[in-house]
């Protein structure tokens, strides 16, 4: 019922056609229910940049108290935040890490794990887009137009280091089960240099990239359904304490309340084919 009465009061739209910037997924939010949003921002491995363009109001707090209003980025792991506001209407944003640098003009690392304002970043380039996105007829227009930025800002932004972006696909791809020591040998680099770099450069430790990563798998698989003693086996966990701790650390929730969490039915929807084996 929470699920179905979550997908029920947002219309989501998703772009016909992939980004022309690799690393880069796009999706719609328009809020269709009377009632004040209030959702947490599960941590996902990539920065979320969301624009805002309506009329309502939106307001993302985190468990310090502090509040920030508007369109935001997310760094990677904030920690347990929450999304709240009216009438919310956005484009949302997930950048790998491996662009975001490109995009945001920043290094995650300079984000620190927190949320912070779009405008402080963007200026001038943000007060355009939104008046672009409101006057846009159409999603498939504001994704093009939010799409069109992005590449621009890639293409004239700082770039990763090869080898970061290499470890950084093989943390992914292997949904986080893979040793720092591995890393650092595949790309020739001693640890302590794997570390400085990629943490520099992504704004997490390998090691607690590969953490994330993991327990965004664990949360999709708790989320389907699976049983919890079942996913910390499967997803690489000593136990089911262990994942229990990672959920809490990660979420603020607990695996079971995390499970049958509304957000993430829409968060399905909306990033179909981003939470896959791969990304997920």
């Amino acid at each position: 019922m929470r699920e179905r009465e979550a997908v029920a009061r947002w219309d989501v739209a998703k772009p016909p056609r992939p980004s022309r910037t690799a690393g880069v997924s796009l999706a719609g939010f328009r809020d269709c229910s009377a009632d004040p949003v209030d959702v947490p921002l599960v941590p996902h491995p990539a920065v979320t940049l969301i624009v805002e363009f309506g009329d309502g109001l939106f307001v993302v707090g985190d468990a310090t108290g502090r509040q920030q209003r508007g369109s935001l980025v997310a760094g990677l792991a904030p920690g347990a935040v929450r999304m709240r506001g009216e009438n919310v209407t956005c484009v949302e944003v997930h950048l790998s890490p491996v662009v975001a640098y490109a995009v945001l003009g920043v290094s995650s690392a300079e984000l620190d794990r927190t949320v912070v304002a779009l405008d402080d970043l963007w200026g001038r380039d943000l007060s355009r887009i939104r008046e672009q996105l409101a006057d846009a007829p159409s999603w498939e227009d504001r994704f093009a137009l939010t799409d069109a930025l992005l590449a621009h800002r890639c293409e004239t932004g700082p770039l990763v280091d090869p080898e970061v972006v290499q470890v950084w696909d093989r943390i992914v791809t292997s949904r986080g089960r893979v040793r720092v020591e591995d890393l650092a040998v595949e790309v020739g680099w001693s640890r302590r240099r794997l570390w400085s770099r990629f943490r520099s450069q992504i704004g997490l430790a390998p090691k607690r990239a590969a953490t994330l990563v993991r327990f965004r798998h664990a949360a999709h698989r708790l989320a389907a359904g699976d049983n919890a003693v079942r996913v910390a086996a499967e997803c690489g966990y000593v136990d089911q304490s262990h994942l229990h701790r990672e959920v809490v650390a990660f979420t603020g929730m607990t695996p079971a309340t995390l499970a049958g969490d509304p957000g993430l039915a829409v968060d399905d929807i909306a990033w179909a084919s981003t939470t896959s084996a791969k990304t997920a």
